[in-house]
Formats: structure tokens, sequence, C-alpha cells
């Protein structure tokens, strides 16, 4: 149940590129809260000029190094009734950013969350990508190091729903690299640079061609769009057939165990029938 006396805690959905796009409603929000925790105050400030507003309530900064830290004086604030308002750099909080915490602890002290709808990288890269939108699924930033990086792909190549990802600018043509790797070089992808911005860039082609395209560097904040597994070919139930699947994707990065569950589930087998074969 709400807890009636308690606060409102607003995640506000900011412009991911031109100020214009801000909803409606969130320069109200801005102007009227009581405590606006943002991840960069510098930005907000900016922000708040573009949209000519003044902020009444008491600003403070909220990102990933003290977002651990900083949560329990914010949820102290909304538990004596006050409005916060949580804006992030761009997008909406909590999506590969800040925010997370903060809504788990309000949603466990049972203070009431809403939100400022608003534009969002996720939605706008796989509207524009080209790829089909009927069913997709967000992985956020793949891991740095590339041997993580190889088993997350691995682990995704059988996935059929169409995929996006975050990808920092300097790490998109290693990225690429290993999506072609894992996830076949003729995979029809999209890569959205500076979405909403005025050097706006969108690059569609197989994975094999976006290599060699981001070769040459890329600039900017980076969205890639993936398209989903036409589907896993099916795998024969003899136990030389599934000893060759496990092996196979094995040596594209996946573990042991993650690659018996796979083989299993294109064998239409239980796990353990996988593992015993496999282990004999």
């Amino acid at each position: 149940m709400i807890d009636p006396m308690a606060g409102v805690l607003v995640l506000a959905g900011t412009p991911i590129g031109q100020a214009g796009d801000a909803p409606p409603r969130l320069a109200a929000e801005l102007s009227g809260a009581d405590v606006v925790a943002a991840e960069d105050t510098r930005r907000l400030k900016r922000l708040c000029t573009d949209l000519d507003i003044t902020l009444s309530g008491r600003v403070v900064s909220y990102f990933e190094g003290n977002e651990r830290a900083r949560t329990p004086a914010l949820l102290e604030a909304l538990l004596a009734g006050d409005r916060v308002v949580l804006v992030t750099d761009a997008g909406m909080p909590s999506v590969s950013d800040p925010g997370y915490r903060l809504v788990a602890a309000a949603v466990e002290h049972d203070v009431r969350v809403t939100a400022v709808p608003g534009p969002s990288a996720v939605l706008t890269a796989l509207a524009v990508s080209g790829l089909p939108v009927d069913r997709f699924c967000f992985e956020g930033f793949l891991p740095r190091k590339a041997g993580e990086r190889a088993r997350r792909l691995a682990a995704l190549a059988a996935e059929e729903r169409t995929m996006v990802f975050f990808e920092a600018p300097h790490r998109t043509a290693d990225a690429l690299a290993a999506m072609a790797e894992a996830l076949g070089e003729d995979r029809a992808a999209a890569v959205c640079r500076e979405l909403t911005k005025t050097h706006e860039e969108v690059r569609r082609g197989p994975l094999a061609e976006l290599v060699t395209w981001a070769g040459e560097g890329v600039r900017g904040e980076v969205t890639i769009v993936v398209e989903g597994s036409a589907g896993a070919p099916a795998v024969d139930t003899d136990p030389g057939s599934l000893r060759t699947a496990v092996a196979g994707l094995e040596a594209s990065g996946s573990t042991r165990k993650e690659a018996i569950a796979e083989v299993a589930r294109r064998a239409g087998l239980p796990k353990r029938e996988v593992y015993d074969v496999v282990h004999r």
C-alpha cells in the first residue's frame, strides 16, 4: 500500500539531443520539485537555461559513483514528504543510467513512483533501424573485456528478437567485430549515432560492412541495433552430434554450462542428458 504521508519520486525523461524534444511536463516538474537529483548538475543547469526555468528546490548530484551513498538521504527526503525529481544526462533514468537503487528503495518503503515519459535512445534507434520491431530486447553495454564480451554475444547467438545495445564510440569497432564473429558477418544491423542531434547518422548493413565502416573511427553517442537470429538449427540427438554442437559453442566463447544448456534446448533433451554425454 502506498504511504499517503510520503512524497513522490518522479523519473523524468530528458532530451537525448535537442532541448525542444523535452516533454511538456518536464519544465513543470523540475521547477516545482523539492529536490532534483541529477546525474550531472552542469548538464541540468544547461537544460534549465534551454527550457527557461528556475529551480526552487535543492539540487544534488546522483551518478554512478555516489548512487549507493546518496540513496538513503534521498529516500529520507521522500519519506518526509518531498517531491524528488530524478534526471540523468539523457533519456529515462535507470535505463543503463542511475536510478534503479532509488526506485527499488522507494518501492520497498511504499513511496509512490511515477514518470515523465520522454525521449529514449533505445526506442528511437529501434524505430529508425529498419529492422523488425515487433519483438526486441535491450542488452545495454557489452562487457569491456574481450573474453567476457565474446561469451555474452555467444549466449545471444540464438536470440530471435531484435537486439539493442549501447556502446562507447571508441569501442564501437571492436564491439561490431565481436558481433560479426559471434552472430555472423551477414547478420543485418544498424549503427545509430548522435540520434536527434545535428550530426545524426544511421548506418545500416551487414555486420561485416559495418565493421569496415567503424574502422575509420566513430564519434558521438552510439546505439547499435542487430537483427535477431532466424532460429538456431536443431541438433541431432546422437552422442556424436551433441558433443560436436557443445564443442562448437565452446569454441565461440560460451562456457560449457551455457553450451550444454543451448544444445539441450536445440535437441529437445534434458540438460542432464547432454551433460552425461559430453562428460562420458
